[in-house]
Formats: structure tokens, sequence, C-alpha cells
């Protein structure tokens, strides 16, 4: 698929982090970038900045997505790139002593729940509603192509760590949707791909010290550093560029392999 200003693009999660870098280096092609997120001082902002747009967006409510998937094709038209980056990280073991009382409590069902209902339900609902969008356009690639969907998982989903079950089955299941989402959607030319980031540079790793942050850098073998997100957008682009990438997951992540913690 080409990267003009024909082309229309959804990022959610697109005011931070790898969903800001996305946004920001699909724009830099010309691509006219709807900006899908909660925060909506930045997200403007940042919108601004790229000749894009924002809306405010709850991935987990169908109102909510349906009225910003309305808005940003109003001004854009139907888009032909989504790509999925709102997510949250939650951390709890299946069973943990309880500080109070000392005893054993179970993992809270409830905080189990809204991470399934943002990470793997929340990009569910991107991915069907934007699918059957896309279906509707005419294709743009000599193979019939209409457009691209694109997910971000996690080497959680392969290698989750103690107090992880919640964030590393979300991602799991963020990667096993990938290839029956892309038999599903083979018909109508869209293509469908995750990507499993390591451990990359977000603004969560701004709160903690930068003695941690090292320690964690030299835990990957090479290069021996945290991730820039700026290289999660350039694997954004790649995939977008060539056809021949569909229905699965690339690990980005420099052959870390995370340990139990």
């Amino acid at each position: 698929m080409r990267l003009d200003s024909s082309i229309s693009a959804i990022v959610t999660g697109g005011a931070s982090g790898l969903g800001e870098a996305t946004a920001r280096h699909l724009a830099s092609f010309g691509v006219k970038v709807a900006l899908l997120d909660l925060n909506a001082e930045r997200g403007a902002r940042i919108a601004a900045e790229i000749g894009g747009a924002y809306q405010p967006c709850d991935v987990t409510s169908d109102e909510s997505v349906d009225a910003a998937l309305t808005a940003a094709r109003t001004k854009h038209g139907i888009e032909r790139i989504l790509v999925n980056c709102a997510g949250i990280v939650a951390g709890q073991r299946t069973v943990s002593k309880n500080r109070e009382t000392g005893g054993l409590m179970a993992h809270d069902l409830a905080a189990f729940s809204k991470v399934i209902a943002i990470n793997l339900i929340g990009s569910f609902r991107m991915i069907t509603k934007c699918a059957a969008a896309m279906a509707t356009l005419e294709p743009i690639t000599p193979d019939g192509g209409r457009g691209v969907i694109i997910s971000t998982s996690s080497v959680a989903a392969e290698d989750g760590q103690i107090g992880q079950a919640a964030y590393g089955s979300s991602k799991a299941g963020v990667l096993g949707l990938t290839l029956p989402v892309a038999r599903d959607l083979s018909g109508y030319g869209i293509r469908v791909m995750s990507i499993l980031p390591g451990i990359f540079h977000t603004p969560m790793f701004d709160q903690i010290s930068e003695e941690y942050r090292k320690t964690l850098a030299a835990a990957v073998p090479f290069p021996q550093r945290l991730g820039n997100p700026a290289e999660y957008a350039a694997l954004v682009e790649t995939i977008c560029r060539n056809d021949m990438l569909n229905g699965t997951g690339i690990r980005l992540d420099g052959a870390i392999r995370m340990a139990p913690k």
C-alpha cells in the first residue's frame, strides 16, 4: 500500500507513546491521521501539529467508538489503515498476600476484566468496525488490497511475567486474533498484523528512576537499550507498504526473552 495524502488512518492511543510516534510518522508521508484517545488536551495538540484530527474515544464503548469513527470519516474519509495502540498495564498475582490481614487473596476479577476489556475487546471492537467500513472501499493495490489493520500485542503474550496474568492474557488474545481475523478478511483484501514490542521508552518509563531504566536496558541482548517509539512506527510503515505481511505477529524486542520477574 502506498502512503500519501489519499490514505486515511485511525490510530488509537494516539496521544502518547507508540501511538503518538505512529501518528506522527504516518502524517510525515501525507497520510490523513485521526488520533483516538481519552487525553483530549494532548490529543488535540498533537493533531494540530501533524495536520490531523483528534477525537475523544473510549474503546470499551460502542457509542464512543461509533461517534469517533463517524467524526474522523467525515473529515478524512473512510480509513485504509487502523493501528491499535490503546491499552493499559496492570500487575497483580493470581494469588497474593493481603497486607491488611496477612492471609491470601485471589486476583481482583474487576481489575482483570478491565484489562481484557481495553486491551483485547477494545482492539477487536476497533478491528471489526473499521474492517466493515474498509470492505466497502475500492481496491488500491494490484492484488486487490483495500486496507491494513495493525494491533499492538506485547512480548508478554509469549513471555508473561509474574503478576502479568491479566496483561499477558490480553496481549496473547490480541496475537491470537491475528491469523483468524486475517483469514476472515482475506476475501475483502484487508490485511491483519500484530506487533509485539519489548521494552520501549514510553511515557510510563519517565516515572521510574534512571538506574532502573538502565537495569531494564541491560536485559536486552542487542541493541542494549530501551526501544524507541519511532522504531515501532517504522515497523508500522513497513507493514503498510509490504502487501505480503499478513496474518502474523512480529516481535520488536532486541532479542529479549523476559525472565519470570
